[in-house]
């Protein structure tokens, strides 16, 4: 089987993640970075982090990418894009890589897994990857999502002291950031899986197999946040796009009301929400939503 990785990663995560599932597939793998024309930083500041919230929110890369040499993967049979979330949504790179005209010619009909390593809420960014594929007219046949498995505050926390402080590892009373370097190195059983699946024809199934080996650990309180999220950064990156494009600096003030924003509700309001989910959760039909979840 010959695979192709598309990656972007900043802080070198995703890449990580992408060779731990390739590091056992027995034919030729081959890398393809993501790489935007907009430059990102990292480790970021709060105002530059924050600039870039309502065009990832909106699907509004404000660049392309770089130009990709496909000559050498034409033949691939299976396609690994890898990535991470942003603020609810696809990483700007991400979209821009899945808006860009000769990469949605690459894809059409290509058996494509989505691979998001991410903090914990992954699921609006599954459903726009799902339309971007569809758009595309590949194939998803797989997703895999590894992510901060840490309570959800204290994830925050880490998340936060790494994105703007470059500080991964432990400090004082928080562990670690980020994904787990033992979810990290046992993400090669989804790699000998997917190699099996392609060999007996029946990568239709994919997705089944991979939920029966833990492709997605789903939190079902952490999501119910992160649907109404969604909706609040709607609202949001409307209300801050009407000052301006992205790189605007009368968006300031507003972008900085949204910080705040974001602050309350995530160490005040979603603890209490998250209380009420339980408190609430036969009516939430968990089961159900699973299904639909987690599926393609």
């Amino acid at each position: 089987m010959k695979v192709a990785v598309f990656y972007y990663s900043q802080s070198g995560q995703a890449l990580d993640v992408a060779e731990h599932i390739c590091s056992e597939v027995t034919g030729p793998v081959i890398y393809k970075q993501i790489i935007p024309l907009q430059n990102y930083p990292f480790p970021w500041t709060k105002d530059e982090f924050f600039a870039v919230f309502p065009e990832t929110r909106l699907a509004m890369p404000p660049s392309g990418i770089q130009p990709i040499d496909f000559s050498d993967i034409e033949d691939t049979d299976l396609v690994l894009v890898v990535g991470q979330s942003w603020f609810l949504s696809p990483s700007l790179p991400l979209q821009s890589f899945l808006e860009d005209q000769h990469v949605k010619d690459y894809l059409k009909g290509k058996d494509v897994v989505f691979v998001n390593a991410c903090r914990n809420m992954w699921l609006m960014t599954s459903r726009k990857i799902k339309a971007y594929l569809k758009a595309a007219e590949a194939n998803w046949v797989g997703h895999i999502v590894l992510q901060d498995q840490r309570a959800n505050l204290i994830s925050a926390a880490t998340i936060v002291r790494w994105l703007m402080y470059g500080k991964k590892e432990a400090s004082w009373l928080l562990p670690c950031a980020g994904i787990s370097q033992e979810d990290i190195a046992s993400a090669s059983r989804f790699g000998k899986l997917m190699e099996g699946a392609w060999e007996k024809g029946n990568l239709i199934q994919l997705q089944t197999d991979l939920l029966s080996v833990g492709a997605i650990q789903y939190q079902p309180s952490v999501l119910f946040l992160e649907k109404t999220g969604h909706r609040m950064f709607g609202i949001w990156a409307k209300f801050i796009r009407q000052k301006g494009d992205f790189g605007d600096q009368r968006r300031r003030f507003r972008t900085d009301l949204f910080f705040y924003y974001l602050l309350t509700v995530l160490f005040l309001v979603s603890p209490f929400a998250q209380v009420f989910f339980y408190l609430t959760y036969p009516l939430h039909r968990v089961r159900d939503h699973q299904q639909i979840d987690c599926n393609l």
